[in-house]
């Protein structure tokens, strides 16, 4: 032990003999109420304030600046928790409206999920989630809790197409649920319209327009949309009418499959008489 403590006085003496005299200066100045080892202390500890403030902000600025990257991180979290919130609002609200529209229906509805969308303003199409093995069959409605979507074209075993009403090759018989008068409803690549409209109809802009039961494609009242402004006013003895759906087809997701189907023969004859 005693060489130990030897051997560790011969290497670090200088230190030690430094750090002694460093602490009796300390304690000496300390206690020294001379005005110029005054101005001294006040100068030191001055100078290590300052640099200890330094240090600090320096140590402060990087804890701040760590605290608002975890602050940014969880408003964008929640953010992104916020808008799953609301798609789920909005999905909710328009399953609510199925759900609502399956309660109070008598026909067959099978449930799908639009899983594509044609951006064609003439060909607008949609494809649909169920197939043939769900009982899908070409010819039937495809409807939501607000009206008509569109009629089912073709199917396979897991998929099915739907001609919507935003396409041209689709043409139904339909009516004004006030005044009960009939008439053509086409899509012209800008807007659904009724077409060779007599002038002597009393169909007027508001009544509600609806499927009609002398259409063997869709032969029950379905809600199609509203009747809007008159065209063709001054030519001929037809009028046409622009209607305004129901359905917000860029907004729909979710849609029931109307288990209803006719004669094929019968809408095959239907359908080549319209587009003559």
């Amino acid at each position: 032990m005693v060489r130990f403590f030897k051997r560790f006085w011969l290497e670090f003496k200088e230190y030690i003999v430094l750090v002694l005299l460093i602490i009796i200066s300390l304690v000496l100045l300390s206690q020294n109420q001379s005005s110029g080892v005054k101005k001294v202390r006040t100068l030191a500890f001055g100078t290590f304030a300052t640099f200890t403030s330094v240090f600090n902000d320096l140590f402060m600025t990087s804890s701040i600046r760590k605290e608002n990257e975890k602050l940014r991180q969880t408003n964008a979290e929640l953010m992104l928790q916020i808008s799953r919130l609301r798609e789920y609002g909005i999905v909710g609200e328009e399953l609510k409206g199925l759900l609502a529209l399956k309660d109070t229906s008598g026909y067959p509805l099978i449930p799908a999920t639009i899983v594509s969308k044609s951006l064609s303003k003439a060909q607008g199409t949609v494809i649909l989630n169920t197939g043939s093995l769900n009982g899908v069959e070409p010819g039937m409605p495809v409807i939501t809790h607000q009206g008509l979507v569109g009629i089912i074209n073709s199917t396979s075993e897991n998929f099915s197409i739907v001609r919507t009403l935003q396409n041209v090759d689709l043409k139904l018989t339909v009516k004004s649920e006030r005044t009960r008068e009939h008439a053509i409803m086409k899509w012209n690549g800008e807007t659904l319209v009724l077409v060779n409209i007599p002038k002597t109809y009393k169909i007027q802009k508001g009544d509600r327009i609806v499927t009609s039961e002398i259409s063997s494609i869709v032969p029950l009242p379905i809600p199609v949309g509203v009747a809007g402004e008159l065209g063709n006013l001054e030519t001929g003895i037809f009028n046409e009418m622009k209607v305004i759906p129901f359905v917000d087809f860029s907004m729909t997701e979710y849609v029931f499959v109307l288990g209803i189907v006719h004669s094929k023969q019968i809408q095959e004859l239907e359908m080549n008489f319209f587009n003559r």
